[in-house]
């Protein structure tokens, strides 16, 4: 029975999407024009951070929480994994040593670069977070005393920020997401800074594959 009405609901789900797909207009005119038009007031030189950050902020922003959602839904599942003692050889011990700075200066120039050419939070954050799973591989966990209130904190420095520039600009008369154009690019560079650093620390926690000990749990 529970078969028959999954099928069912998911038919109808198949069908609905596929009305809502034909239903669309054979030719949309898009943000290409709009973002043309309107670029010099973004704060930005570059198109799709100026979408992602300015015209469609709020995407960006429920992006973000989707993200931290992720991670509260694996954390609710479990605790991390006991760690394995085999030891992960010379090899990954080294490249570690050698990867992870450099995957760090990575981010970095792909946060300050993403205002003018293909870059930005989302990628900086990706590498960093390629680099905390580095570390991770090769057995590094960090101590209780941060995986308590400075890892949540971490966690949530990008959405926070996020939500507090955006109820700030609305304080000041403004609304959400609205950017002074003198200000526009200060506080695009100030989310994606924190936003690159909760993405890493995030896809990294992913990788965890739990939530952390905390000291009290010790």
């Amino acid at each position: 029975m529970f078969r028959w009405l999954l099928v069912a609901l998911l038919s109808l789900l198949a069908v609905g999407l596929g009305y809502a797909v034909l239903s669309l207009p054979a030719q949309t005119p898009g943000l290409s024009d709009f973002v043309t038009e309107n670029i010099e007031t973004s704060g930005v030189s570059n198109p799709v951070t100026a979408v992602l950050l300015n015209f469609r902020g709020y995407d960006t922003l429920l992006e973000m929480g989707v993200l931290l959602l992720a991670l509260l839904g694996v954390w609710s599942l479990s605790r991390v994994p006991e760690q394995s003692e085999a030891s992960t050889g010379p090899v990954l011990d080294m490249l570690s040593r050698l990867l992870v700075p450099l995957l760090i200066l990575v981010a970095g120039y792909l946060l300050w670069v993403g205002a003018r050419t293909p870059g930005g939070a989302f990628q900086a954050g990706a590498v960093l977070g390629a680099a905390g799973v580095l570390l991770l591989l090769v057995g590094w966990r960090p101590d209780a005393r941060l995986s308590g209130l400075p890892l949540r904190i971490t966690l949530v420095t990008g959405l926070g920020t996020f939500v507090t520039v955006g109820m700030v600009l609305i304080l000041v008369g403004r609304r959400l997401l609205e950017y002074p154009p003198p200000f526009a690019a200060a506080l695009m560079l100030l989310i994606e800074a924190a936003a690159t650093l909760s993405i890493g620390i995030t896809l990294a926690a992913l990788f965890m594959g739990g939530r952390p000990a905390e000291r009290s749990q010790r």
